[in-house]
């Protein structure tokens, strides 16, 4: 079973962390990700709001950002329309274990799943287990 969005008017996205983290810190991939999602009503699991929080405290202990330039990423990050949804546990720990993904990893697959939409991430093992769980992924040149 391969999941697309069921909607033809509307492209819902699903997205993870390491999209939202990308376009925040301005990666290279940046351009493409605004371009990709611009008119695109973005979905993710709700793990990702403490995901984030997690990777920018991360940034900041290994000195790749001050704290200051951290909350003007939170800033930013809450001018993004997201919509979060809660992923059933049993469904998702199932989803680690066949692909041998943490946890996390797992949420955006479940979510991609649930909504039937596609799925961007940066993440290339995210995407190789999405892709074998029939989710349809979008890439990001």
């Amino acid at each position: 079973m391969v999941y697309n969005c069921t909607e033809e008017e509307e492209v819902n996205l699903v997205i993870d962390t390491s999209v939202i983290l990308a376009v925040l810190t301005s990666e290279p991939e940046r351009e493409s990700i605004v371009r990709i999602t611009h008119d695109a009503n973005l979905i993710a699991p709700a793990s990702v709001h403490w995901e984030l929080g997690n990777a920018l405290s991360a940034m900041i202990k290994r000195k790749r950002m001050t704290l200051v330039e951290a909350q003007s990423a939170i800033v930013s990050y809450g001018k993004i329309p997201i919509r979060f949804i809660e992923i059933g546990l049993k469904e998702s720990v199932a989803i680690a274990a066949k692909h041998n993904l943490y946890a996390y990893d797992a949420y955006v697959i479940a979510c991609a799943q649930s909504e039937r939409c596609k799925l961007v991430s940066l993440d290339m093992a995210l995407l190789q287990a999405a892709t074998a769980s029939g989710v349809a992924i979008v890439e990001v040149p």
